[in-house]
């Protein structure tokens, strides 16, 4: 009787280190493709939310003063 508990015990660990092989691997392509998006996201949206607090501060200046290089 504690052979077949050792064996249980056994099979028991083998597929929950599958379990965690896979999920780590699952988190891992999840992150990766977050971060993939984080990146474009904040390639394309950070001139446009400069543009958009300095739209907001005081004083107030037109768009062609937040733009020009001077």
């Amino acid at each position: 009787m504690a052979s077949s508990k050792i064996s249980l015990k056994g099979k028991s660990k083998s597929t929950k280190g599958s379990k965690d092989r896979s999920t780590t691997k699952a988190l891992k392509e999840w992150s990766t493709w977050g971060l993939k998006k984080a990146k474009v996201i904040t390639h394309y949206g950070f001139i446009p939310l400069v543009i958009i607090i300095g739209m907001n501060s005081e004083p107030k200046p037109q768009l062609y003063q937040l733009l020009s290089p001077v």
